[in-house]
């Protein structure tokens, strides 16, 4: 069975993404484009460092993001390169990267709720913001609407 772009629309599936896309940012210290990327990156399943920089074509310029992601093991080397027969390393989003995108799609389709705990309500007014919306999201019973 094929799904179409009705099947998609009935699930909902992006009625919640925005926030559940700031949550992410916000817990795991991430920006929108970086995260966007990652999930990119996850859809290709092995990359290059070229694929990787034509993937950064539609986000804002950081020059600083390829080795940021490595660093913070967002991404990780999945074959060196032995300067012979392999001219360049083949790269992979992480496991703590997959779980991360699994997760956003468990709590888009309301398998899971997102946790209010690293949003601090008390200091600033965006964090006020997100929290309300997290509880809003997490009370929202339509998101699993088309399962």
């Amino acid at each position: 069975m094929r799904i179409n772009s009705k099947d998609l629309k009935e699930l909902n599936l992006l009625k919640h993404y925005r926030i559940i896309r700031k949550w992410a940012c916000k817990s795991f210290d991430l920006n929108d484009a970086d995260l966007e990327l990652l999930i990119y990156l996850d859809a290709l399943n092995l990359f290059t460092k070229d694929e990787f920089k034509k993937g950064t074509y539609s986000y804002s310029w950081d020059n600083r993001r390829w080795n940021r992601l490595l660093k913070q093991g967002w991404i990780t080397v999945w074959r060196k390169r032995n300067r012979t027969t392999q001219k360049y390393h083949i790269y992979k989003v992480s496991i703590k990267c997959k779980q991360l995108i699994s997760r956003m799609y468990r709590i888009m389709l309301g398998e899971e709720d997102m946790p209010t705990k690293k949003i601090d309500s008390k200091s600033r007014y965006i964090n006020k913001v997100t929290s309300r919306a997290v509880t809003f999201v997490n009370k929202d019973k339509t998101r699993s609407n088309g399962l």
